[in-house]
């Protein structure tokens, strides 16, 4: 990213921004496609559209690399070796292994259980009509977090983002209480403004906080971290369901959520991590 833009943070707010109107936007977009023409011609569409990101990647020219800036293993370098490597500096800085660590709760109590859980949720009490509206109002919410994001420039960009992260837990709680579909919306929207803005933090704090030379090996440590157990929450939260109640299982999601936020505030590395920009510039590990 930082190859790319100079003002890393903008960039990443542009991308949450551009991917929630996407998809706010492609619903729409693919009920006029098959509305004129057919089902098939939806994935032929989608499939185009690959075809076009391909190209415009092809497409992108960057600026020259300096001689030795490490984006690039050295020649004698081995996939083991990279691994290693990665792993070393990944557990050297503990703001960035600590994130990690918390977030693997969020993802098996939290995020795992709430997308499978609201849409059955939802669409069995409301109908798919309100379900639509709900998604809606998240991705509306999405945007608002990423425009903030590209206005707000928070000296602790980590903290401000667990904050905002608060927010979330108002979308799984708002559904396993069983409010009504405008708070349910409201619910989602302000969800959707807390992930945006904790997700531009984050991915900003990792893109200008690691040097070049070591942020190819680390993202590696990062994705699967931040990724791996996803799965395990969606498999767990329909036999968590059964036994709980799906409406309980929401309830705890959003009171997980609020337990993470804490824990990632209550960890000095994390909540007192100084955005790179507004500090002189280190070297070595933090």
């Amino acid at each position: 990213m930082r190859r790319l833009a100079t003002d890393v943070q903008g960039a990443n707010g542009a991308i949450r921004v551009a991917e929630a109107c996407a998809q706010l936007a492609g619903p729409a977009f693919a009920g006029v496609l098959v509305g004129f023409a057919s089902p098939g011609g939806v994935f032929a569409t989608h499939a185009t559209t690959y075809a076009v990101s391909a190209l415009c990647l092809l497409l992108l020219r960057l600026p020259p690399r300096a001689p030795d800036d490490g984006l690039h293993p050295h020649p004698t370098s081995t996939f083991g070796a990279d691994l290693v490597e990665g792993w070393r500096e990944f557990r050297s800085r503990t703001w960035l292994w600590g994130v990690i660590a918390i977030w693997g709760l969020y993802m098996i109590a939290v995020s795992g259980p709430t997308v499978p859980l609201v849409a059955t949720e939802v669409v069995q009490e409301h109908g798919p009509r309100a379900y639509g509206l709900v998604n809606s109002a998240l991705g509306a919410g999405t945007v608002i977090g990423g425009l903030l994001a590209l206005r707000l420039r928070p000296r602790r960009m980590l903290r401000a983002g667990a904050i905002a992260l608060v927010g979330f837990g108002a979308f799984p709680a708002s559904v396993g209480a069983g409010l009504g579909v405008p708070a349910m919306a409201a619910g989602a929207a302000v969800a959707g403004v807390g992930m945006a803005f904790w997700s531009v933090m984050w991915s900003t704090s990792v893109q200008t906080q690691v040097p070049p030379d070591a942020l190819n090996r680390i993202h590696a440590y990062d994705v699967a971290g931040s990724l791996a157990l996803m799965p395990v929450g969606q498999a767990l939260a329909g036999p968590s369901a059964g036994v709980l109640g799906a409406d309980h299982v929401l309830l705890v999601a959003g009171a997980t959520s609020l337990v993470v936020c804490a824990a990632l505030l209550s960890v000095p590395a994390i909540r007192d991590l100084v955005r790179a920009d507004a500090r002189p510039r280190t070297i070595g590990p933090e």
